[in-house]
């Protein structure tokens, strides 16, 4: 009887403490996959292909209130106590209308290719956490219609993840957003355009490929920005491990947050000209986008060796004026 009731209390006591909670559509049910959840200190998470994330009031004591948001819906505040199974979000008419529709563009076309930058410097490159993201700018080939039909990503597999000349094993997904070009040169602060999630494991190539045909993302006249952004390891299956994206270290002015970081690396590069890579964290400043400069932060080994930009390449189908 006695070890009944210490299951039991452990149950409970685990219920209370940890939930998978499903985010959906309010209208038609259906799950809205990879939305952003954020806890409103500088961190969050997000939600698996299903919809799905997890919370645990124990792994994440001081936060109160979660702030749930995806493309085309509204965003919704939730405190912890008023927190169910499932968060209903409401479509925003206003972004739905503003979706970018393009028309597909027809015909014969040449292939273009903007060459990627790798390298094999550890120091020399971006480590990946969920509260950031990282976009560089592609413009139409000469003036021409344009569509992005690939993506090359490079990425860098540090020798410390190494064992016995054997790679470690992992899985993470990463998902490539675009986002138009504001008047200042900054990209927009929303997506309005389809955006892709891919998996890149220690088998992956130093240039990922990502095919993005189906996407059929025509580039405006003014540029579109493609973006990289890590949300978190994977299982074996593909599905999304739900995990912290941070640690907590007690200091003696309080607890400093301090954000996990994922493989592989993205190696930025000093062979390009100009400061043309933009990065924001999604967590905080209202996800505002800065340039990767010394503004940014003055202190960071990239921006100081000149290492400002990360070397993405692309193919472009590039059409004929009609």
């Amino acid at each position: 009887m006695r070890t009944l009731f210490l299951l039991s209390l452990l149950l409970s006591v685990t219920i209370g403490t940890s939930q998978d909670i499903q985010v959906q559509d309010t209208y038609s049910k259906k799950p809205v996959p990879f939305a952003t959840v954020s806890f409103g200190d500088g961190m969050g998470t997000f939600a698996d292909a299903n919809g799905i994330f997890r919370f645990s009031k124990k792994l994440y004591p001081r936060v109160d209130t979660l702030f749930v948001s995806s493309i085309g819906y509204e965003t919704l505040t939730i405190p912890i106590p008023d927190l169910l199974d499932v968060v209903n979000l409401v479509p925003a008419a206003s972004k739905l209308e503003t979706v970018v529709v393009s028309a597909e563009l027809l015909g014969d076309y040449d292939i273009e290719k903007i060459k990627p930058i790798v390298h094999e410097e550890y120091e020399d490159c971006w480590l990946p956490t969920v509260e950031s993201e990282i976009a560089t700018k592609i413009e139409r080939h000469e003036g021409q219609p344009t569509m992005i039909s690939k993506l090359y990503i490079p990425i860098l597999l540090e020798k410390s993840q190494r064992s016995k000349n054997k790679m470690r094993k992992f899985s993470s997904i990463f998902r490539v957003q675009f986002y138009d070009v504001e008047q200042d040169g900054s990209p927009s602060f929303e997506s309005l355009y389809p955006s892709k999630t891919f998996l890149i494991t220690e088998e992956s190539e130093k240039i990922y490929e990502l095919d993005l045909t189906d996407l059929k993302i025509v580039v405006p006249s003014s540029g579109v920005f493609a973006s990289i952004q890590v949300l978190g390891y994977a299982k074996p299956s593909g599905d999304l491990i739900n995990a912290k994206k941070y640690r907590e270290i007690k200091t003696r002015t309080g607890y400093t947050k301090v954000s996990t970081t994922y493989r592989p690396l993205l190696p930025f590069t000093d062979e390009i000209d100009g400061k043309k890579t933009w990065v924001r964290r999604i967590f905080l400043n209202n996800k505002k986008w800065q340039l990767f400069d010394f503004d940014y932060n003055a202190l960071s080994k990239l921006v100081r060796s000149g290492h400002n930009n990360y070397g993405m390449g692309a193919e472009l189908r590039v059409y004929e004026k009609k």
